[in-house]
């Protein structure tokens, strides 16, 4: 007799139950933001960001962009600079998402589909929580049973465990799930988990993988898409 457990059929057969969504370039235009802070933070520690720094930040939790900021310039940090460093870019990001949040194309209807649709929806963001709060008075708290921002979590994108907990808040397999993404450390995260992950690029191309569809805008997505698109990305 063997002792293998095998999962249940509607995780193996990858039926969809959630659609966990990334925040920053996904549902909000909020990356152009974090373009304007992540620069002025370069220009408040010595000098201009580059262009290849500023890319290896895209998506990325809050030390790490901290860091590679830091790295850009060549400068090594000590813990406290550092953690100064990173108090200061949230209180930076706070006053400009204060000024308003736009919306991704397509974003809102989109939001409200998942619901009309009677899935579950969780908010999966490297955005910490602080700033995360100002964002879901713009989203819409209704919008999400739970939300997993990266100062919760063990370890941010590109780590998968952001999207671990979102399923296991869910108490779903990630199999089950559909994760919108729009970078490539989003997207990493999201596969590792074992999400089927819907790529909706931003500011940056993002690369294939087996359990990666793509769509040029979350515009005119129906719930006949969201289970579709699903099962596409199921190996």
């Amino acid at each position: 007799m063997s002792d293998r457990v095998e999962a249940p059929l509607a995780v193996r057969a990858g039926v969809l139950r959630a659609v966990l969504w990334d925040m920053d370039g996904t549902l909000l235009e909020s990356e152009r933001l974090w373009d304007i802070g992540m620069r002025e933070l370069s220009l408040y520690l010595g000098g201009p960001m580059s262009e290849e720094t500023r890319i290896s930040t895209i998506g990325g939790p809050m030390d790490l962009a901290v860091l590679r900021t830091f790295t850009g310039l060549g400068l090594e940090p000590t813990p406290d600079e550092a953690a100064a460093a990173a108090v200061w870019l949230t209180d930076y990001m706070g006053r400009l998402f204060a000024d308003g949040l736009p919306w991704r194309p397509g974003a809102q209807a989109a939001l409200r589909t998942v619901r009309e649709a009677g899935l579950r929806s969780v908010l999966v963001t490297n955005t910490e929580r602080a700033l995360c709060e100002v964002a879901l008075d713009t989203l819409g708290r209704e919008h999400f049973d739970h939300s997993v921002c990266g100062d919760e979590v063990p370890a941010g994108k590109p780590d998968p465990a952001p999207y671990r907990r979102a399923a296991e808040l869910l108490g779903l397999d990630p199999a089950q799930c559909l994760a919108v993404e729009d970078s490539p450390t989003g997207a990493a995260a999201a596969d590792a988990a074992g999400c089927t992950v819907l790529v909706v690029p931003s500011l940056v191309d993002v690369p294939g993988s087996g359990r990666r569809v793509f769509r040029s805008t979350l515009e005119g997505l129906s719930a006949e898409d969201l289970h579709e698109l699903h099962g596409a990305g199921v190996p």
